[in-house]
């Protein structure tokens, strides 16, 4: 376990990461979701990571960046056609250390170098306040259908540009 006052360290993402990334999310979804979602929906949701070649597929066509504490992966954040925060996942071990908001503050800033006017994110309730404290205002509520349940989210939106 990561010492408390150590700070996290922020690098791409390598093939080698994968299972460690699937576990972080399958336990964040877990975990960190359970307000949100029952439990058959929280195992749909997990199910996407299962196979692990095609979530390591998936996580390789973004820009996956891995925040690492004591070298470790701790959590991921993917960055999709600079617009969108895809996933923004941290192990719950590790929560409110700051590791989403070292992730956050990396896209938002590769976004903004690489021309985005704006950053968009579907988030769980339990993550809106978090995106809600960085300036990002909701735009929609939608579900979509994850492995036989439907999952809600909020999209929320960032300017970049006065970011």
């Amino acid at each position: 376990m990561a010492d408390r006052d150590e700070k996290p360290a922020l690098r791409p993402m390598l093939p080698a990461d994968v299972p460690a990334l699937a576990a972080i999310f399958g336990a964040s979804v877990d975990e960190l979701t359970a307000e949100d979602y029952d439990e058959d929906q929280r195992a749909a949701w997990m199910a996407t990571a299962e196979d692990e070649g095609a979530f390591g597929a998936r996580l390789s066509a973004m820009l996956t960046l891995v925040a690492t504490m004591a070298g470790a992966p701790a959590g991921f954040a993917s960055l999709k056609d600079n617009a969108r925060i895809d996933m923004l996942f941290v192990d719950p071990a590790l929560a409110r250390r700051g590791i989403g908001t070292l992730l956050v503050d990396a896209c938002e800033k590769l976004a903004k170098a690489r021309g985005a006017k704006a950053l968009a994110v579907d988030a769980p309730d339990a993550a809106r306040p978090f995106f809600e404290r960085r300036r990002y205002v909701p735009q929609s509520r939608q579900s979509v259908p994850v492995n036989g349940e439907w999952l809600a989210s909020t999209r929320l939106e960032l300017k970049v540009e006065a970011a």
